[in-house]
């Protein structure tokens, strides 16, 4: 058989070992960062839990992925180097496997939909990546990439159902268990199922009770569905686009429904909250997916309390925009940024009565919204937003209090819990 037979790659993948794991490991030694682990000190007090932190949003292209797209890549016949490889991805696969494989001298094609943002087709150019756009969704663009594999003889490099990018997806088990050798649980992020397949044999291997836990986005719970053979549907717009896969890995599925304990769903308050968390105490950038096994310890604390947990910063790839809109959002739901809605009479001097009400309670006013038109309030009626920063919610609560008190109608803006 060729390394693209489907039927292959299961069996090979089924067979997993820490053995291929670790002959993983020596072949890109040397060629990714050897990424720390530390201890958050910070974190685990807040957890209630010992954390500790893989950060492997420090490689060159900001995530884990260039493990397992190198070892694969180093393991490609002289023929198949020559001719080149291909995959469908718009995200961190793309970017390990260009950069990899444009560093060896392979040809590396790149299926994207067309609606792909022009940053992350940059990006995989950047590193040495030829990218060809095609289709609305990813399911085509999938498609096309099997075609043109087959038609110009390409290497299909699958960013998770292949055992080569399990096995090196492994490797950060291995580093981690060498830097914390005391932990007795992990909590991975799972998409298609490549990064939890390659730990979680490590972690069996190594660690037979060690407790393992994976974490999917609650609007993609496809791995979750799979392995409890549920029906569950999957789509939105998550802060975790990197885990948010539709159809998890076959033989990937199968490792994980034996070797791993349990999945949790977070939603997206708690993943946003862990990107700013880790932003504000470990000064580190992470994306959505990179930051999901914090998002699920601080959500499940009784379930976690007293252990010593190893997560993996799995990637730092995310849109500066969103990440500004994210600390934003991080500080409105802890009180400290609000959007007040009140109720004015038109006439002088309302307004400036407010604001003397902001001024006694020290609360900083940072924009100011006026609304007489579009309103179903009388014509001498009148809406104001005020957006306002305070020390922390027992403050604005005081504030909103006091404005209730002389009789203002006032209302925060809610943000989605």
């Amino acid at each position: 058989m060729s390394r693209n037979d489907p039927t292959e790659s299961v069996s090979r993948e089924l067979s997993l070992t820490i053995d291929d794991v670790r002959a993983a490991a020596r072949r890109i030694e040397g060629a990714v960062v050897r990424t720390p682990t530390l201890h958050s000190r910070t974190l685990s007090e807040i957890a209630g839990a010992d954390i500790w932190l893989k950060f492997e949003n420090l490689q060159f292209t900001a995530a884990y992925k260039e493990r397992g797209a190198l070892n694969a890549l180093l393991q490609l016949t002289d023929e198949q180097r020559t001719r080149g490889v291909i995959a469908a991805s718009a995200g961190n696969h793309s970017q390990g496997l260009s950069y990899h494989g444009t560093r060896l001298g392979v040809p590396v094609t790149i299926v994207m939909p067309s609606s792909t943002p022009t940053v992350k087709v940059m990006q995989t150019e950047a590193v040495g990546g030829q990218v060809e756009l095609f289709g609305e969704t990813f399911d085509e663009a999938y498609a096309h990439a099997r075609q043109l594999e087959k038609e110009r003889g390409l290497t299909f490099v699958h960013p998770f159902d292949d055992p080569h990018v399990a096995a090196g997806a492994g490797t950060v088990a291995l580093e981690m268990f060498e830097d914390a050798p005391d932990l007795d649980c992990i909590v991975t992020p799972i998409g298609g199922g490549g990064l939890m397949s390659g730990m979680s044999t490590v972690a069996r291997a190594l660690r037979p009770n060690m407790k393992i836990v994976g974490v999917q986005a609650e609007l993609f719970p496809s791995m979750y569905a799979k392995v409890k053979g549920l029906d569950r549907t999957c789509g939105g717009d998550t802060l975790a686009e990197g885990i948010a896969v539709k159809a998890p890995g076959e033989f990937t599925s199968k490792i994980i429904a034996k070797q791993v304990d349990e999945i949790l769903l977070v939603g997206e308050p708690a993943l946003e909250n862990a990107v700013s968390l880790l932003l504000q105490i470990e000064k580190t950038v992470v994306e959505g997916a990179g930051a999901a096994g914090l998002a699920a310890v601080l959500s499940n604390r009784e379930a976690f309390a007293g252990h010593k947990i190893g997560l993996v910063l799995c990637g730092g790839n995310i849109d500066s925009r969103l990440l500004a809109n994210v600390l934003l959002r991080d500080l409105a739901r802890a009180g400290r940024l609000a959007r007040l809605r009140i109720t004015l009479k038109d006439r002088p001097g309302a307004l400036y009565s407010v604001m003397g009400e902001f001024a006694a309670h020290n609360v900083n006013i940072i924009e100011i919204y006026h609304q007489r038109i579009f309103t179903n309030l009388p014509a001498k009626g009148l809406i104001t937003d005020i957006e306002c920063e305070a020390r922390d919610s027992k403050q604005l609560e005081a504030l909103v209090s006091a404005l209730r008190n002389k009789g203002y109608e006032v209302q925060p803006v809610e943000l989605a819990k």
